[in-house]
């Protein structure tokens, strides 16, 4: 089984688009199918796959809720270069470290408050380092 896509209800389309194509750098705005274009909202790919979904919530019907999920977690490289694009960016994050997984996570959240965890799995240079 692998991640198809997430959908993120939220009441600020435009700043949690912005938030994703910012943060995630290998997104990009595509194509969405024209049964779904009368919902605002976006679709982000990651090559040819639309796996980031955004659509508009205001709180009202089926589900009540305007900003929705509990966490999405994306496999990544570069666990330094994107620590480093977090701080540039000014993004506050929460390291994890499971050495017994030989895995880095830092978790961020996208405008709204909901909880992204980015996992890497790289080997590590300086074992005995612990980022703080």
């Amino acid at each position: 089984m692998q991640l198809d896509h997430v959908t993120i209800r939220t009441q600020n389309l435009a700043a949690t688009r912005a938030f994703f194509l910012e943060v995630f750098e290998h997104l990009e705005e595509g194509s969405r199918p024209r049964a779904i274009q009368r919902i605002p909202g976006h679709w982000l790919y990651a090559k040819d796959q639309p796996i980031v979904h955004i659509i508009g919530a205001y709180g009202q019907g089926f589900d009540g809720a305007p900003e929705a999920w509990d966490h999405i977690a994306f496999k990544l490289d570069g666990y330094d270069e994107f620590r480093a694009r977090l701080n540039a960016l000014k993004i506050p994050y929460s390291p994890m470290e499971l050495p017994e997984l030989g895995e880095r996570r830092l978790f961020i959240r996208a405008p709204g408050g909901p909880v992204i965890e980015t996992v890497f799995r790289e080997n590590r240079e300086n074992e005995g380092q612990v980022d703080g």
